[in-house]
């Protein structure tokens, strides 16, 4: 009982602040499930199940998408939300049960995480203000419930640890530099876009740390620069087995479809009025023009209050904490900044930038620094508590008065994983989106489904028998004929081998849908597909597993080199 005592009383910040935000997840616990725009969640999750119960780690290829041709799917597409969601699924919960549990945990975590940057830097009434700001703001509501964004849901979520541990490194708290690292490799495999806008941000909020930390030593500043160096190229060396196929094999499928078009970036520019001051609800897409309908507001709470932090703080003349606030508050003005039509000259000369795709996902990180600055308002009431309990206590109203609404779906659906990979369901779900990962030697994407067994395209050939894995295929064969042409209803994808009794056969792809087709001689033959890894596979996967390794072996030395 006495630890129970002793545990509430010494989080209780943090235990307040779970209860306070389970109205933000609360509509997600009941059997069924909602609509949102990416309504793919469940057939990836689906899709990786395969892969893990296949043997095929880390996944990259899935058999069902692409109409059933399969194509490189987690090749490109960050897979650590799914990996989590897989473990609650791998245990006993259904796909959509384990989808909405993915996205709970997103809100839970990102609370947790902001909680412990804010209390790092504000102490714990300053970290439940930050945490619960961060926890009610209008773009997570968007994120989970309109868009159905799970990687960027995750983002929300890993982002506070990014900068914490990062903090926390600089200030020499041991094993700083493990955390550093899982969370750096974390964000990078939880949402590509996202982690590629944090390092601008990152890169200043390092620099700024290691300034004032080491403003009196040039020594100082290198010896935590090198730490910083060290924590990024671990986390690196983690999450190399995504990152380095997915830019160097990048020109491998069409990606030209995530930026023309629709997802063409001048169309979703943010005007000044939606972004401050609109508080309208909805659930449709981002158009061009100021009528979008969906809510892409930062919040008015949550650029109101760093703005009132930052004035009163340079009034009442409190240098250092001003430093900090006015700069987390820059940064927060500069992701909005980002998202409006005046930032067009900076998209058209950075062309990288056009892979973000929508100029309002810098709403993100606009959150996340308004939300730590507002944490440092309660540093205004330690001399005064009872004003300060005051505050807080109307602070919380508010915030549950205007955003608590945001949270919740715009219809439920009494819909099981039976019914979901099913009929037209499953068929949709198989060709959303088919061009985004479909690799360059298909000309275009197929119009039917993938047939059950390989084409004859000449010769005589019965198939006996076969089976299908997730990156493999084998059929057995007899062919009557001298020769015959077969072909498999797989796309081809550097790495695709075809064997027949062990002895690898040369391949064509030269058709409309590029198919793998190969030439197969008479009598019975055991056919082979499997998919190997690249050369920059293989180097990724070991440079993971090295990074992995290397987890252990710290932890074991970490009180004796204090990192």
């Amino acid at each position: 009982m006495t630890r129970v005592k002793n545990f509430f009383k010494n989080n209780f910040f943090l235990v307040l602040l779970f209860i306070l935000i389970i109205p933000t997840f609360r509509p997600l616990v009941r059997p069924g499930y909602f609509p949102m725009h990416d309504d793919m969640q469940a057939m990836r999750l689906l899709q990786l199940d395969k892969c893990v119960k296949d043997g095929q780690i880390p996944c990259r290829w899935v058999p069902d998408m692409g109409y059933g041709y399969g194509y490189p799917q987690f090749n490109y597409y960050a897979p650590l939300p799914y990996y989590i969601m897989e473990a609650f699924h791998l245990s006993g919960f259904g796909f959509l049960d384990s989808v909405k549990i993915g996205f709970i945990l997103s809100i839970i975590v990102s609370a947790i995480g902001m909680y412990f940057l804010g209390s790092s830097l504000w102490g714990k009434t300053g970290g439940f203000v930050s945490a619960f700001l961060y926890s009610y703001a209008p773009y997570k509501a968007v994120d989970i419930y309109v868009r159905g964004a799970m990687g960027e849901a995750w983002a929300f979520a890993i982002l506070p640890f990014v900068f914490w541990s990062a903090f926390y490194l600089i200030e020499g708290k041991k094993k700083s530099l493990m955390w550093f690292a899982l969370s750096f490799s974390a964000l990078f495999t939880s949402h590509n876009i996202s982690s590629f806008i944090t390092l601008p941000f990152l890169a200043v909020w390092i620099l700024f740390l290691l300034f004032i930390k080491s403003k009196d030593s040039p020594f100082e500043f290198k010896r935590f620069g090198l730490k910083i160096f060290l924590g990024l190229a671990w986390g690196f060396s983690l999450s190399a087995f995504f990152l380095l196929p997915a830019w160097f094999e990048k020109n491998l499928v069409h990606i030209e479809t995530l930026l023309g078009g629709y997802f063409n970036y001048i169309n979703h520019f943010v005007g000044l009025k939606q972004l401050l001051f609109e508080t309208q609800w909805g659930y449709g897409t981002s158009e061009v023009g100021p009528y979008d309908d969906l809510l892409l507001s930062v919040g008015l709470v949550h650029w109101i209050l760093p703005l009132i932090s930052v004035a009163l703080f340079i009034f009442l003349k409190k240098k250092r904490e001003s430093r900090l606030i006015l700069s987390l508050a820059v940064m927060g003005w500069l992701g909005l900044f980002m998202t409006h039509p005046r930032s067009a000259f900076f998209w058209e000369k950075i062309f990288a930038l056009s892979y973000i795709q929508f100029p309002w996902r810098f709403l993100l990180f606009s959150t996340f620094f308004f939300a730590i600055a507002s944490g440092s308002l309660v540093l205004l009431f330690k001399k005064r508590s009872k004003l300060g309990k005051l505050w807080l206590f109307f602070f919380v109203i508010l915030i549950f008065f205007l955003y608590r609404n945001y949270f919740t779906p715009r219809v439920w659906i009494n819909e099981s994983d039976q019914e979901k990979f099913s009929g037209e369901s499953w068929q949709r779900q198989q060709t959303i989106s088919i061009f985004d990962y479909l690799p360059v030697y298909a000309g275009k994407p197929p119009g039917q489904p993938a047939p059950d067994t390989p084409s004859i395209l000449a010769g005589e050939v019965n198939i006996l028998d076969g089976e299908k894995g997730t990156d493999w295929q084998k059929w057995n064969m007899e062919v009557g004929s001298d020769n015959a042409e077969v072909q498999l209803p797989l796309f081809y994808f550097p790495g695709w081998k075809v064997m027949i009794n062990g002895r690898q056969l040369p391949v064509r792809y030269d058709n409309s849908l590029g198919l793998i087709t190969f030439e197969i001689y008479k009598g019975q033959q055991l056919v082979e597909a499997r998919l190997f890894n690249t050369p920059i596979r293989a180097v990724s996967n070991i440079l993971t597993l090295m990074g992995l390794i290397l987890i252990p072996i710290y932890l074991r030395k970490s009180i004796k080199l204090n990192l």
